[in-house]
Parts: structure tokens; sequence; C-alpha cells
């Protein structure tokens, strides 16, 4: 019984441990490659991402109470040859980082990412016919979702003035000293 007991006090101890969610940090190690680690000290898991990275956010996106790593890389997939801006998440998996999605592509190119407070990615994109558009994704269990009515499709200039607005809040609302 005491044994069981003491099992059960570390299980629970075990997984308060990584339910309080340590943070994901990058680093550029060369203007190629990039270390994304999870937490600090001994304890810390570390993922080496050989690509060229150009944006980094953390949120919780599938709404599960923990935050993800998402890392903006530059690379060619199976399918398409040609170096593109791509977006990959990272989750926190009992205190080691492990890929949730390493998309290929969204709805359109990728320009630029960052999340809201409620664990939306807002992208900055091209289409196939060069218009720009702001985009919200939302988490569905596989990959993310298109929300069609926050769609805006403009003009470049227009495009990126939005874009930087909603970045510019999501900046202040990760970063309140500033």
């Amino acid at each position: 019984m005491r044994r069981k007991t003491l099992c059960t006090a570390l299980m629970v101890c075990l997984f308060a441990q990584t339910a309080k969610g340590q943070t994901f940090s990058l680093r550029h190690t060369h203007d190629s490659t990039a270390v994304l680690t999870l937490g600090q000290g001994r304890n810390a898991d570390s993922r080496q991402l050989p690509y060229h990275t150009f944006a980094f956010d953390t949120a919780d996106v599938t709404a599960d109470g923990r935050k993800e790593a998402l890392v903006g890389v530059v690379k060619t997939t199976r399918f398409d040859p040609r170096p593109a801006r791509r977006l990959f998440v990272f989750r926190d998996v009992r205190g080691r980082i492990r890929p949730l999605w390493l998309g290929s592509r969204l709805c359109g190119q990728l320009h630029d990412f960052c999340t809201e407070a409620d664990g939306t990615v807002v992208t900055l994109e091209r289409d196939n016919r060069g218009t720009w558009f702001v985009g919200r994704y939302r988490w569905d269990n596989f990959g993310f979702v298109l929300s069609d009515t926050d769609t805006t499709q403009a003009a470049n200039a227009t495009a990126d003035s939005i874009f930087n607005t909603i970045k510019r809040q999501a900046h202040t609302r990760n970063n309140p000293e500033l």
C-alpha cells in the first residue's frame, strides 16, 4: 500500500513539473543553423535546426494549456525543390522537444508570421497571382485551418501595414515591460 502511494505521488510530481510548461528559446549558431532549446541548465533539451530561420514565437496554438514553439525556416521540400519560407511547430512532451507540425505550405507563400493571445497564427502571405494577404489560422488536430472570415486580401503595402500592426500588438502583449 505504501509503495503504491509513493509511486502515485511521484507520478503526480512528474506531471506537475511538465504541466508547468518550460520555456522555449531559439539561438542562432551560424547564418544557416539555429538551436531550439526547451528549459534551462542540465535538464534542458535542445534540437539543432540545420536551416536559416527568419522568425520565432511561442503560443498555445493547440489550446492544451502549454505553449508550443513556432519557428520560421527556409528550406526545400520533397515536392517543392525551391527554398521557401515554411512554418515548423514544436511541442513539449515530458520535457523533450518533439515536432508537432513541419509544414511545407499554408494557403500561400509565407512571408512572416506572429501569434495572437488566443493562439491564432497570423501570417503575411502571397498567393499564386501575386496578391498579398493577411491570414489567420487556428489549430485543428492535424494542422492549421484558415479562418476565411478573418482573411484580408490587399495590395502589398496594405497587407504589410495590417500585418505589422498585428505583430506590434503581439510583441507588446508578449513583452509588457517594453
